[in-house]
């Protein structure tokens, strides 16, 4: 950490900073584990040039989930956009990890469940929020179709053509594709409070030995996307699927939307990495249009 983001965080958490640790957690962030001279534990992520935002964003959107008391989130302590006392930053409380409770995935499942049920305002959120470092546009839509269809698909696959990551007839497939999502999304269901971006690397274990979720990128949706995300990479077990269906059955043909609904996290791997995630998007678009 250098002496700009030290001397910020001092005068704005009110004590000295003791002690100071790199910590992991992921491939954008540089992150630290801070002890105050006051007793305080806390986590801090910072980037040298991050998107304008994106860490109020962040902020919000855990304050967001932490609003249905549903699963546990880190407590935001302080958010700042660079400025004159020094770079931008993140300080959330530090979660104390932990071994896993024996029914971790139970609760897991039915806080999903709840988290989902808390709903949100419609299709979509009042404010851009970001997926790793790519903008998220959530201007609502009056049908999850519309919404998953314009701001979803479509923007990431404008962005990939802009970028020269995916070709013509890739990007209209997915075209045509976006055009038949009224009969591809699934029965109507009201919009639920998403986290937006739950893989198994944005799931803690706490110091209790239950679930916590970091790193959200919110808005109101179709709770399969949710699902769906978590099935793309691993790291979630069956049990806690099927305690989720218990506590929220899941509409008939589920399972076979699980690939639509991984497109789009697959579209944003696309524009973040490329490689080998264009060709596993054509596969889907193909089979689904």
């Amino acid at each position: 950490m250098n002496a700009e983001l030290r001397s910020k965080l001092e005068l704005q958490l009110g004590s000295a900073v003791r002690a100071m640790t790199a910590a992991g957690g992921g491939d954008i962030n540089q992150t630290f584990a801070l002890q105050l001279h006051d007793g305080r534990r806390l986590f801090v992520k910072t980037h040298p040039r991050p998107p304008a935002g994106m860490y109020s964003c962040e902020a919000r959107g855990l304050q967001w989930l932490a609003e249905a008391k549903a699963l546990r989130v880190p407590e935001v302590v302080f958010v700042s956009e660079a400025d004159a006392l020094g770079p931008a930053c993140l300080v959330l409380e530090q979660i104390a990890p932990n071994r896993r409770n024996s029914d971790f995935d139970e609760q897991l499942g039915r806080g999903l469940a709840a988290l989902h049920r808390h709903g949100a305002g419609g299709f979509g959120l009042d404010h851009p929020n970001f997926i790793a470092l790519l903008e998220q546009d959530n201007t609502p839509a009056a049908s999850w179709a519309r919404f998953y269809a314009e701001r979803r698909i479509g923007a990431q696959s404008e962005l990939a053509q802009r970028q020269g990551r995916i070709g013509h007839t890739l990007a209209r497939k997915l075209e045509a594709l976006c055009a038949k999502l009224e009969q591809r999304v699934g029965p109507s269901e009201p919009p639920a409070r998403l986290h937006g971006d739950l893989w198994g690397g944005n799931l803690l274990c706490d110091d209790q030995g239950g679930p916590c979720l970091i790193d959200p990128a919110v808005y109101g949706g179709h709770r399969e996307i949710d699902l769906a995300m978590m099935r793309l990479f691993g790291g979630f077990s069956e049990r806690a699927f099927a305690a989720y269906a218990e506590a929220f059955p899941l509409a008939p043909g589920h399972r076979e939307r699980i690939e639509l609904y991984q497109l789009y996290p697959l579209l944003v791997h696309v524009n973040l990495f490329g490689g080998h995630y264009a060709a596993q998007v054509d596969r889907i678009a193909s089979r689904w249009l």
